[in-house]
């Protein structure tokens, strides 16, 4: 079987976000034999406030951006989903992000990592509901971050993050169920493909 690709997906645009140190910090320590793990910062796909046509079609959208977005996500047999808590719930750019592809979502495997006031635990809930819809499934371990002690500086131009070590024991957890519930979700959709080649 060939490797398994993990995207890392940073949920936030806006200027002065820290989401990318925490998706930087996920990418250098993310290891698992057989997995590729890939940063994918939604701050480079200028998507604009969803333009597509309901059902969305898959890899044949309308926008190039969409499209662009679109062929990205079907890369990836999993998603680590970096995530900040905006006024309780997850950023506007990243459920926008959700919303503008469906099919290549599905039956995918997701771990959420958070950071926030309260270690963005609201956020990772929202998010949680939203992957159920699209039919990615969330694995248990759930990493989190405070902005009071895992950066130094937050709200200065000279913001730094500085994660508490047991951290990293909780993704090596998140990393290996995810890895897991990867591959098996990747015989799903073989086997899905198959079936409709047959039919």
């Amino acid at each position: 079987m060939s490797d398994l690709n993990i995207g890392i997906i940073v949920g936030s645009t806006r200027p002065g976000r820290i989401g990318h140190f925490v998706g930087d910090w996920v990418k250098a320590n993310a290891a698992a034999p057989g997995v590729n793990f890939e940063v994918v910062d939604l701050h480079d796909y200028k998507l604009p406030l969803l333009e597509e046509m309901f059902p969305m079609g898959a890899g044949n959208y309308a926008g190039a951006a969409a499209n662009a977005w679109a062929h990205k996500i079907a890369e990836f047999d999993g998603y680590i989903f970096v995530t900040g808590e905006y006024n309780h719930s997850i950023p506007a750019a990243l459920k926008n992000a959700l919303d503008y592809v469906k099919f290549e979502w599905q039956n995918k495997a997701a771990g959420i990592v958070s950071y926030g006031s309260m270690g963005g635990v609201r956020a990772g809930e929202h998010l949680r509901q939203v992957l159920g819809e699209l039919s990615v499934a969330d694995v248990h371990q759930h990493v989190m971050f405070s902005i009071f002690t895992d950066f130094t500086g937050f709200g200065t131009a000279d913001v730094e993050f500085t994660p508490a070590e047991i951290h990293k024991a909780e993704l090596d957890a998140q990393v290996s169920e995810l890895v897991s519930w990867a591959g098996a979700l990747r015989q799903v959709r073989e086997l899905a493909a198959d079936e409709q080649v047959a039919a």
